[in-house]
């Protein structure tokens, strides 16, 4: 670690001497890379704290509040996401770290950020992270918190054990103590809510369901009936909120359904598909391939506008808008689904579908959404 900025400016003087053979040992390719790799001085407070907000919103759920990467999502993640907490700082280049921010990494679930962060945001989170977590290994904040509406978590202690993995779910009542039992229950008719990859003895049948793309019933305000979310101030860039039942404009306290009526309505429309009248085969087969697996990012009816689409960055393409489909071809879009597109959630299909049924997709994008040339009539 440096031990003050002038320290750092000192290093990289000398550095820089010694790279323009200013040290008496003439120029050298060697000299020239150490003084581009030297570490950036240690950042300032109003950049940890930009960092800070930025790897809150977007970052924490693989890599954890902590950086310690102990979440839900890493569960289901393989490989898994990096624990900062105990990665040496020497051991992963900060000129690394910012590369793989911007651009992302091969064969992981780790999405490039470039033209969702801008280049001051993408400095800022690295920095914090470095700081934080690899070089001071401090706890960042905690999710169940009075700010985040869990006041006195602790009397929930009994459902740890559960949350946490450290007994099965499916232990059978009678070798549980009273303490556990009570613990099981408070996390059956609770925690399970979030906490649903607990750890069982017995992981039954594997068996195939449709892709939920909007929350059913009531179980999100079952939680978040407080706090809407919203982008921190200094993440780039600003949305509305979507996570949350209140107005655009913030003057309504979130919006309890009415008598009858679901939280996921907003959505519920985009969940229905269009109604193909007298389709091809080829279309058919479009059909139920899209419904099956694209619906879930690109919601049923195709405009993206379903849940999980309102989260992803850069948003899915509306495959109804004229804009975002104009120039739209044949070619261009068989490309797309077979290859995913660079810096999107847009994922590569060719080792998934046949291209048969690729072309049996676009023939459905075709008939169902907005025309595509090269692929004829509707």
């Amino acid at each position: 670690m440096w031990r003050s900025v002038l320290e750092w400016l000192a290093v990289a003087a000398l550095a820089a001497a010694a790279a323009l053979g200013l040290g008496g040992c003439g120029e050298s390719r060697a000299k020239a890379v150490a003084a581009a790799d030297l570490p950036a001085p240690p950042p300032s407070a109003e950049v940890l704290e930009l960092g800070r907000k930025v790897y809150n919103f977007r970052c924490y759920f693989c890599h954890g509040y902590s950086g310690d990467a102990k979440t839900l999502a890493t569960t289901y993640l393989e490989p898994k996401p990096r624990d900062f907490s105990n990665t040496p700082v020497d051991a992963l280049p900060r000129s690394l770290m910012l590369a793989v921010v911007k651009h992302g990494k091969g064969d992981t679930a780790m999405k490039g950020f470039a033209g969702i962060l801008d280049d001051r945001e993408i400095a800022a989170v690295t920095d914090f992270v470095r700081q934080e977590f690899m070089v001071k290994k401090v706890v960042n904040t905690r999710y169940h918190t009075v700010e985040n509406g869990w006041p006195n978590h602790e009397r929930n202690a009994v459902a740890f054990p559960f949350a946490r993995g450290e007994i099965a779910v499916d232990t059978a009542w009678e070798l549980l103590s009273e303490s556990q039992q009570k613990g099981k229950r408070l996390f059956m008719s609770a925690c399970v809510t979030c906490h649903d990859h607990g750890k069982v003895n017995d992981p039954g049948q594997v068996w195939e369901s449709r892709p939920v793309t909007y929350p059913r019933d009531a179980y999100c305000t079952s939680c978040h009936q407080d706090v809407p979310r919203s982008a921190p101030s200094g993440a780039h860039p600003a949305r509305p909120a979507t996570h949350t039942f209140s107005e655009p404009d913030g003057s309504v306290p979130i919006r309890r359904p009415a008598a009858g009526e679901s939280v996921a309505s907003g959505y519920l429309v985009h969940d229905k598909a269009p109604v193909l009248h007298g389709p091809t085969p080829l279309e058919s087969m479009g059909e139920r391939l899209f419904q099956k697996n694209c619906a879930f990012c690109h919601a049923a009816d195709g405009t993206s506008k379903g849940w999980i689409g309102s989260f992803l960055e850069p948003h899915p393409r509306d495959l109804t808008s004229p804009k975002e489909m104009r120039g739209m071809t044949k070619q261009r879009l068989v490309a797309s689904i077979s290859n995913g597109l660079p810096n999107t959630s847009m994922p590569a299909w060719k080792e998934v579908l046949e291209p048969a049924q690729i072309d049996a997709l676009v023939a459905y994008i075709n008939k169902a959404f907005y025309p595509v040339e090269g692929v004829g009539q509707r």
